[in-house]
């Protein structure tokens, strides 16, 4: 116990001894274990972000969209969904608690000397709850409008501010294509989703979007963009999924491969987390192949650090020191900085995880685990790439050492 104390305190004091060799070789690993630290915080903060604008679709929400790509040929006609699939949805699905359909293109619209394209939703009230959004101000179309065809809008939160920067947009009227909308409500702030700014929407029935928008295109009744809707239950989700597929294919008389595709929250979640898990180890190699750099520095270093103290390594083994004391002194020394470069690289890495929480959307985070695994990884590198110079050290003939002297 007492040689290891004695071996750490003659180690402190010879990398103080060359301060400039000892700094220069800490901030190669600090680098290293910043990158490391860093980029684990931003690779987990981006997927919680995924994980909560996922969440914003809505509760126990599916998601059904035409997949033509996919169909081959049928005994059968199949066809893309319309507005009567929804319809049958609704009604013949049990385990279904509300449906949206959704009939989706990107439209300029007008007011006075502004002109904005942007994503126009012909939609049902249904809307409101199967994708979890509020109006903030007004009111949402309801189903008589929606047989009425009534020309009505509801514009997201970032598009009325866009149309109406300095007056109140309820009671106006904007102009898409031939067709004079007015507002009836703004929608409260949803934010982004998968790159798609949702409050520069706007929300019109999904009778007028198809009547004045888009037309009819499809010889099988109103084509939508997707229908989206909601078990009754976590429960509910995978009976809902299995429900509305055999129904569907019922409808489309399909014998082979569908012509849609049903998504749920869980599997745009683990697509979400097998990309920002890919995407945080390529990071995270990418930050240790600064490491092993850092490494090969330390070995360089080390070596450079033997030849430069040949002298004394031939005086202690002249005076009793074993090749097994120089071996454990050296390896004491490069421990001693790896130790240092990994505990002030995690330092700084978790103080930029905190500053990138607190000035960006990320909520990024490390877990203290990954803290000791990385000063652990850092100590283990150095470990391993100071043993040969050690080694070399443990090696001298103290007699050629000692000619140095002279």
């Amino acid at each position: 116990m007492i040689k290891f104390w004695d071996g750490i305190k003659t180690a402190t004091n010879s990398l103080k001894a060359d301060k400039l060799r000892s700094i220069l070789t800490t901030i190669s690993l600090i680098i290293g274990n910043t990158s490391v630290i860093l980029l684990v915080g931003i690779g987990e903060g981006a997927k919680q972000l995924a994980t909560e604008e996922l969440a914003s679709f809505g509760h126990n929400m599916l998601y059904v969209i035409p997949d033509k790509g996919n169909v081959r040929e049928t005994k059968g006609n199949s066809k893309t969904l319309v507005l009567a699939d929804a319809d049958a949805i609704a009604k013949q699905v049990p385990s279904v608690s509300a449906v949206a359909p959704q009939i989706k293109a990107k439209e300029l619209i007008n007011y006075g000397n502004l002109s904005l394209e942007v994503n126009v939703v012909g939609t049902t009230p249904e809307f409101l709850s199967v994708r979890n959004f509020e109006v903030a101000r007004g009111h949402f179309f309801d189903q008589q409008q929606i047989q009425r065809q009534d020309l009505v809008v509801v514009l997201g939160a970032d598009l009325a501010k866009n149309l109406f920067p300095q007056q109140d947009p309820l009671g106006k009227k904007i102009r898409l294509k031939d067709t004079r909308l007015k507002v009836i409500g703004v929608m409260a702030a949803k934010g982004s989703l998968l790159e798609s700014n949702q409050d520069k929407s706007a929300f019109i029935p999904v009778t007028t979007m198809a009547k004045k928008v888009v037309g009819n295109t499809s010889p099988y009744g109103v084509e939508v963009s997707a229908i989206t809707f909601t078990a009754k239950d976590k429960d509910s989700v995978r009976a809902a999924e299995f429900q509305v597929r055999n129904l569907l294919r019922l409808r489309h008389k399909i014998t082979d491969q569908d012509d849609f595709a049903i998504h749920t929250q869980d599997k745009f979640l683990q697509t979400s987390n097998l990309v920002s898990l890919g995407l945080t180890a390529a990071l995270v190699a990418i930050a240790g192949v600064s490491l092993v750099v850092s490494g090969i520095g330390i070995m360089n270093v080390m070596v450079m650090s033997v030849k430069a103290r040949t002298a004394e390594i031939g005086l202690r083994k002249a005076v009793g020191a074993s090749g097994r004391d120089i071996l454990t002194q050296f390896l004491i020394e490069t421990i001693l900085l790896s130790l240092l470069g990994g505990v002030m690289g995690a330092g700084i890495g978790t103080g930029g995880v905190i500053l990138v929480t607190l000035t960006t959307p990320l909520q990024a985070s490390v877990a203290p685990i990954a803290v000791v695994i990385a000063i652990a990884n850092s100590c283990g590198i150095g470990l391993c790439f100071g043993v040969i110079p050690a080694k070399r050290a443990a090696k001298l003939d103290p007699i050629v050492a000692l000619r140095n002297l002279t």
